[in-house]
């Protein structure tokens, strides 16, 4: 289990105390975590990082995995998908599953805490079926610039109970919302598997046990197969740059527990490529191996993150901090992390042009490539680490209690 200790010489002492003295206030005080997935997505990922880091500052930190039946979460996909604008038959039926599912749970989660904070749409009417002696808190990470409406409302009437929500950028915030919203930054951790420095037998190893040759440019999307990821869309990108740079495409990402439409998109997008699979020209990966992640992440060429939607794009981040050129659309997040022309490029999600002469332009310029991966590297440092994440979750607890006196 990593400690805080542990980040000394990646971020500055002065960083470190500023959490320990954060967290004096909250010595032996309990804290819960809720969401519906311990692994596949940066939620989890998040968690899985955070918790042990709270708990090494003096907090009785845990963490607890809302369960749903394959119902459950074919509704609450749906419900993430008409979050970020899309469209939705919001029936009774729909709604009675979503909110028995968490009632459920609840009869079994015992929530002895000071302080719970629920993470996104699934777990959030959890608060509905507890005599309140805590504050709660709603951490929603995906894109609610544009949400549907209908939708919205319903999920509303859940989230006035809370006493504050926690958003991703200030384009979320919602005007009506008469309960106070913050904005927090998600960050990676450097020192998970994902993110550590590997030596060379350990990509040595890796690239031959996934098959992955090295004799072309690599360009890569490392994302969940998910419609908002637009991975259809890269294939068409990649078909452009590959009639001036013979290169070669990987998509790899894995299923989520709790997203059902995964292996409907992997099919659409196995089709898409067509031949190309076969060929060698594009690769695809499903699987939830983090080492792998890592490894690709280093030796690609180009980091792609072609998203329509995007709450905010921890892969982006992790592309910034392997030091690689990422080219990505300019939504949601992504902006707050890329400097355009800087620590990578932006472009508009719907100009396949955009992308097509950014990859170009970096698989034939090395040395704008190494200036965009060295300035990436040091904003993620200054920005998006998961000890930045761990400060700004300390001043929420301090806040909230605060507001509702318990000191």
């Amino acid at each position: 289990m990593r400690i805080l200790e542990d980040y000394r010489g990646i971020v500055d002492d002065n960083v470190l105390t500023e959490i320990y003295k954060k967290a004096r206030r909250f010595y032996g005080k309990k804290a819960i975590h809720i969401n519906s997935t311990y692994y596949g997505g940066g939620v989890a990922e998040m968690l899985n990082s955070l918790i042990p880091l709270m708990n090494d500052v003096g907090i009785q930190a845990d963490w607890r995995i809302l369960r749903g039946t394959n119902d459950f979460f074919e509704v609450t996909k749906k419900f993430h998908n008409a979050l970020q604008s899309g469209s939705i038959r919001l029936t009774e039926i729909k709604k009675r599953l979503y909110i028995q599912a968490n009632e459920d749970f609840s009869s079994y989660c015992h929530i002895d805490a000071d302080f719970v904070m629920i993470h996104d749409p699934q777990p959030l009417p959890l608060i509905r079926f507890y005599k309140k002696r805590q504050p709660w808190v709603w951490r929603c990470h995906v894109d609610l610039s544009e949400p549907n409406q209908k939708l919205w409302n319903f999920l509303k009437g859940f989230i006035l109970r809370y006493d504050e929500v926690i958003i991703s950028n200030e384009k979320y915030r919602k005007k009506h919302l008469p309960v106070t919203q913050k904005i927090v930054y998600p960050a990676i951790d450097p020192l998970s598997p994902k993110n550590v420095s590997l030596d060379a037998r350990t990509i040595k190893r890796h690239l031959e046990k996934f098959d992955i040759p090295m004799d072309k440019p690599l360009i890569t999307q490392i994302s969940r197969f998910d419609k908002w990821k637009d991975p259809e869309g890269v294939i068409e990108v990649f078909k452009r740059v590959k009639e001036k740079v013979d290169a070669r495409l990987i998509l790899c990402g894995s299923m989520a527990t709790d997203d059902p439409e995964g292996w409907v998109i992997y099919q659409r997008v196995k089709r898409k490529a067509g031949k190309m699979v076969g060929s060698g020209d594009i690769i695809l990966i499903n699987s939830e191996n983090n080492i792998l992640v890592n490894v690709l992440q280093h030796i690609s060429d180009v980091i792609i993150q072609k998203s329509l939607r995007e709450g905010f794009g921890l892969t982006v981040t992790e592309g910034m901090w392997k030091q690689r050129p990422v080219i990505a659309s300019n939504v949601g997040g992504i902006p707050i992390q890329i400097e355009d022309g800087v620590s990578g490029f932006l472009c508009d999600p719907n100009d396949i042009n955009c992308f097509v002469d950014r990859i170009i332009a970096v698989l034939k310029d090395k040395k704008l490539a190494e200036e965009l991966g060295k300035n990436a590297r040091e904003r993620v440092r200054q920005k998006f680490l998961i000890t930045r994440l761990l400060s700004d979750h300390l001043s929420i607890m301090t806040d909230v209690c605060e507001m509702c006196g318990n000191h």
